[in-house]
């Protein structure tokens, strides 16, 4: 019946939610009881962290043969992060970017968004595909890490050790880490089963289901982190969370649907879908040089046109099916 698979969807959410709060809150205290640096952690825990959702949801999906989730998961959840979540963002409060770390991630993030585009123009995601993306994955992060802890703290580790509780002991981290670990597939899984039942009772594709519904489910983590780093004037933090989400994404979330199992698409994917998450990064990265070279704040202004180009194109999706 429609309700219990509406109650699936729901329900694998609200975990989903629950559940990589607890696995990035506990993976940064075990880090940094394992010695861990706050750059690294910064880099890594919360980059990867906040992909956790989409990496295991597309992993899910990959398995089940439910390509069009496992991709669509992906860039939909790169749409939502500009669009909905930044753009919530800076309704709220104007924001600045000074982390040396954020300036260097915007760039990348525009050529990661090039490369995958290059990898997916035989419209096929393929083992190899797969492969070198998840390469790519711990190139950046050695790169962008070693180059972290070779010129030191700057504002974004400020702003993460203010929003971490780095005081709670091992024991409570790796039970946090560990509930984190065992409930992100259940809620993941149970999240797919609702989402493809959802889309097979009202006709809509599954890449459809996973560029909106499951899209906007996975990204609710990052749209809480940054609300809640806005609230407290943590702006690099705010930033850097999206734009290290979206890396991930690309990389890891594509990357691993693509090791898993090899999948076609259709032309229509890239040429509408891929196309406007491209256009909202080069918006992003020239918007943000604009404004840093300017030395000024992202405006309220920019956050509004990202939340209607988010609405326009979630009602375009519904639309056009």
């Amino acid at each position: 019946m429609l309700i219990y698979s509406f109650l699936y969807l729901i329900a694998g959410l609200i975990l989903l939610i629950i559940a990589a709060d607890r696995f990035v809150l506990g993976a940064a205290a075990t880090a940094k009881h394992l010695g861990v640096s706050t750059m690294l952690v910064g880099l890594i825990v919360v980059g990867f962290g906040t992909s956790a959702p989409e990496m295991v949801v597309s992993a899910i999906a990959s398995f089940k043969g439910d390509s069009g989730i496992a991709l669509g998961n992906a860039v939909g959840s790169n749409i939502t992060n500009i669009a909905l979540v930044l753009g919530v963002g800076l309704v709220m409060v104007p924001m600045s970017i000074h982390s040396r770390i954020i300036k260097r991630e915007m760039p990348i993030l525009l050529v990661v968004t090039l490369l995958v585009l290059f990898l997916l123009l035989d419209f096929e995601l393929t083992r190899l595909d797969g492969i070198v993306l998840l390469t790519g994955m711990f190139v950046v992060t050695g790169l962008l890490g070693f180059l972290g802890l070779k010129e030191g703290k700057d504002e974004f580790t400020d702003e993460l050790e203010a929003e971490f509780d780095f005081t709670i002991s091992m024991n409570k981290s790796l039970l946090l880490l560990g509930f984190g670990i065992i409930a992100l597939p259940v809620a993941s899984h149970v999240m797919v089963i609702g989402a493809t039942d959802i889309a097979r009772y009202f006709g809509v594709s599954n890449l459809v289901i996973g560029l909106t519904v499951v899209a906007l489910g996975t990204s609710l983590p990052e749209l809480a982190a940054t609300i809640a780093s806005v609230m407290k004037n943590e702006h690099d933090l705010a930033i850097g969370n999206v734009v290290g989400s979206n890396i991930f994404n690309l990389l890891g979330v594509i990357g691993i649907s693509g090791v898993i199992r090899g999948f076609e698409f259709s032309p229509d994917f890239i040429k509408y879908d891929y196309f406007y998450m491209l256009l909202l990064t080069v918006f992003l990265f020239f918007v943000s040089v604009y404004f840093v070279l300017k030395d000024k704040l992202l405006s309220r202004i920019i956050g509004v046109v990202l939340l209607l180009m988010y609405i326009t194109y979630m009602v375009w999706q519904y639309v056009k099916t």
